[in-house]
């Protein structure tokens, strides 16, 4: 009997034991991991003015294989921003025809006209052949005439008095080239007519593409009820296709703005933002927000927050903005 209840005892104060080195065993590991949260939460933090900055060594730099580049400095000429869409040629070739034909058939009628009346000074032509080849070869004319009035009010003197109009025609038909109309509301500052334009679809990595300025629109548009103006993209390399929407940049007088280019690649994107990371220093990355509102082949162009020669991140962004989702820094 006093060995079984030896050997309970000796049982349950091992049993005790274990626990003991167990709870304390894991009591030792939270300070750990709490320690491993801290750490990953100290990375990021916020400045006096409540920006957010990123603090990584250069070793963990360089496990992230981020890569920093100078931004670029740039002059671009002062621009108004419009809306528009690539037109549908159809109803040009349509009155481009009627013109063709009006054309040939009052040369027809012209050149019997013209034989009539030398017959007629022969007293080989009676009047009334006279008179009836000069009623042929006056409607045909007004025939010719009414297309081009048709031509200049839809489509403007630019287009509707073009020497090579067929060719024209066929370019837009086979999307060689493309004609685009950009819109500009009432009461915006324009002064003279565009120099020129910049071209993108909605496309949020389309590149922009260069128009020549044709002409104002010879219809004014009807929603916006401001100015329409009418551009030629000669070479269609990127494709516009009838009824795309665009964003036109019209070029206006003016001293060209001075600004940096952010490149495409340091541009991450949160909340419908987007964001840069700057080096403030070797192991500091200031987050900033840039507005993408007047794209470049390369980038977008930054008139005000940037300067020359600061570095962003080019390589790495979107690992900066993860550490940042690790470290609760991102709103």
């Amino acid at each position: 009997m006093k060995r079984t209840r030896f050997c309970i005892l000796t049982l349950t104060i091992a049993l005790l034991s274990g626990c003991s080195k167990s709870e304390t065993a894991a009591a030792g590991d939270k300070p750990a991991e709490k320690g491993a949260e801290e750490h990953a939460v100290s990375r990021v933090k916020r400045g006096t003015n409540s920006e957010v900055i990123i603090t990584l060594d250069a070793e963990t730099q360089k496990k992230m294989a981020l890569q920093t580049a100078p931004l670029a400095p740039a002059r671009l000429n002062p621009e108004i921003k419009g809306y528009g869409r690539v037109l549908d040629p159809s109803p040009l070739a349509v009155l481009a025809a009627e013109l063709t034909t009006a054309e040939a058939a009052t040369a027809a009628s012209q050149a019997e006209l013209r034989r009539l009346k030398t017959l007629a000074a022969q007293n080989n032509a009676s009047e009334r052949a006279l008179q009836t080849a000069e009623a042929a070869a006056a409607r045909d004319q007004a025939q010719v005439e009414g297309v081009r009035l048709r031509l200049l009010t839809s489509w403007g003197r630019a287009i509707a008095e073009r020497q090579d109009l067929n060719a024209f025609v066929r370019s837009l038909s086979a999307q060689e080239g493309a004609l685009v109309e950009i819109d500009l509301p009432a009461g915006s500052p324009m002064k003279a007519m565009p120099g020129g334009a910049r071209l993108v679809t909605l496309d949020s990595d389309s590149q922009p593409v260069e128009a020549q300025f044709l002409s104002p629109a010879a219809v004014a548009p009807s929603q916006l009820q401001g100015r329409g103006f009418l551009f030629l993209v000669a070479q269609n390399q990127s494709g516009l296709v009838p009824g795309a929407a665009v964003i036109g940049f019209l070029a206006i007088p003016g001293e060209a703005q001075p600004g940096v280019v952010v490149p495409a690649n340091a541009v991450v994107r949160h909340n419908g933002a987007a964001w840069i990371y700057v080096q403030k220093g070797d192991d500091e990355f200031e987050r900033v927000e840039v507005p993408l509102d007047r794209p470049l082949p390369n980038g977008w162009f930054i008139t005000s927050g940037l300067k020359p020669d600061d570095k962003v991140v080019i390589v790495g962004a979107q690992q900066l903005l993860s550490e940042e989702l690790k470290g609760g820094g991102v709103d």
